[in-house]
């Protein structure tokens, strides 16, 4: 069974406590912290991977809402946005309505950013592939109106901090997100043929990077991305699509940068 389908099936046992466990319970509308048994380290009713999973799926959208108030405002375009992430996932009524109320819990004035991010790092197993898919979702929401307010990027530095992940590593995490997100925006969207200076965005690397410096990064970000990989991590098999479409980017830059190059 799923980790939703433990969910919404009642398992006692199946909460992960702490502050995600809260979420969780705020959102189906019960004071869980009395009966319902704490697993620890991936043990119990709920695997270790299901557990993972609903971990990744409570922070994803309650954060998301976190970080569409860090403007002070919470636009319909940022709204759209979320409803668009829940689209692609193609969830079920129930589960839908699920990430609603957990986005609407991170809209919340006493949430708990610090303890949901640090339980949900701890969840991850601190694997750095899918904390780094958890942040391109949120990095792929502060554009939704747009553009990236100061006070979204802030709080997105602050959150990659807290993960464990560089100024630095945001800021190339953002070079390939607003590379890719452009590319199907505006007067881009008519061209058949991907910009070549957003194609070395989207690879995170530079023009004269060599043709096996190419290549090392394109298996790098397409052994980080790969939708199988990311499941078996942990990435809840609804957010596969978002994964796929990653690939689908990289790929997509590789084979335009390989075309300009000649090389095969």
């Amino acid at each position: 069974m799923s980790w939703w389908g433990k969910l919404f099936g009642g398992t006692v046992g199946f909460m992960l406590g702490g502050p995600l466990g809260a979420l969780i319970g705020a959102a189906l509308g019960h004071n869980l912290d009395a009966k319902v048994e704490q697993i620890g380290g991936g043990e119990g009713l709920l695997g270790g991977q299901q557990r993972t999973q609903m971990a990744f799926f409570t922070a994803t959208f309650s954060v998301m809402g976190h970080l569409a108030k860090a403007d002070g405002r919470v636009s319909e375009d940022e709204i759209r946005l979320a409803q668009s992430v829940m689209d692609q996932m193609q969830l079920n009524p129930t589960l839908e309505k699920l990430a609603k109320k957990l986005y609407r819990e991170g809209k919340q004035p006493g949430f708990a950013l610090d303890e949901v991010l640090d339980q949900f790092k701890r969840e991850c197993r601190h694997r750095h592939a899918l904390m780094r898919m958890f942040l391109e979702i949120l990095i792929q929401a502060a554009y939704a109106d747009g553009a990236m307010h100061p006070d979204e990027r802030k709080t997105l530095i602050y959150i990659c901090e807290r993960l464990g992940f560089s100024q630095r590593q945001f800021e190339h995490l953002d070079a390939m997100i607003r590379a890719a997100r452009e590319q199907y925006a505006g007067g881009v969207a008519g061209k058949k043929t991907l910009d070549l200076a957003r194609a070395y965005e989207i690879l995170d690397i530079s023009e004269t990077a060599s043709d096996a410096e190419v290549k090392k990064a394109y298996r790098r970000l397409m052994n980080q991305h790969h939708p199988d990989k990311l499941v078996a991590k942990g990435l809840p098999e609804e957010m596969m699509k978002l994964a796929e479409q990653k690939t689908h980017d990289i790929r997509q830059a590789y084979e335009r940068i390989k075309a300009e190059r000649g090389f095969k």
